[in-house]
């Protein structure tokens, strides 16, 4: 009897532990999109990182070699043909984290092969709209006519479009000498 209570007790600080971390794994949200890391980039070396196809958009990024400014992200069109059905948004203006109607899209990490302890992570948000579809018409299809587009209700829905929103932040420690 004695000799169980050493391996009960290490069962249960195991058990403890185990409910502690999905306990902290449940405050962060889960992303819609699961990705492994990006291989290890030089400094300098440019590399699409994410394409938004409903914004038009092109995430791309590179590691620089200002220790203010570690990381480089611009977000350049995708084609000049590309139609948007959402925007980009600068998250300097929002505060996607804290409200619910965003969702985690997408977290893309890129590690520096320079520095391996560090590491660029970028959060993709994206607006959480419900989009009701258009009412069927005699025919049973969803038709948009163009006296409708062109009337104020149809152009307060065609400004209405869903926003995306990119986060940069670094982790790990920078290994300059």
């Amino acid at each position: 009897m004695q000799g169980d209570f050493p391996r009960r007790l290490a069962c249960l600080s195991v058990v403890a532990w185990c409910l502690m971390g999905t306990a902290e794994a449940a405050t962060d949200p889960i992303p819609e999109i699961q990705r492994a890391p990006y291989p290890a980039l030089e400094d300098g070396a440019l590399t699409t990182l994410r394409i938004i196809p409903e914004a038009c958009i092109r995430l791309e990024g590179r590691f620089t070699s200002d220790p203010g400014k570690p990381f480089a992200l611009s977000a350049e069109p995708s084609s000049v043909r590309c139609q948007p059905r959402a925007r980009l948004v600068d998250s300097a203006g929002t505060h996607p984290s804290t409200g619910r109607d965003w969702l985690l899209n997408d977290v893309i990490r890129v590690p520096s092969a320079r520095c391996p302890g560090q590491q660029a992570v970028i959060r993709v948000w994206r607006e959480n709209r419900t989009t009701q579809v258009p009412a069927y018409d005699a025919q049973g299809r969803v038709r948009i006519y163009l006296h409708d587009a062109l009337s104020s209700t149809g152009r307060a829905q065609a400004q209405a479009l869903p926003r995306y929103v990119a986060q940069l932040a670094m982790q790990g420690r920078d290994c300059r000498r």
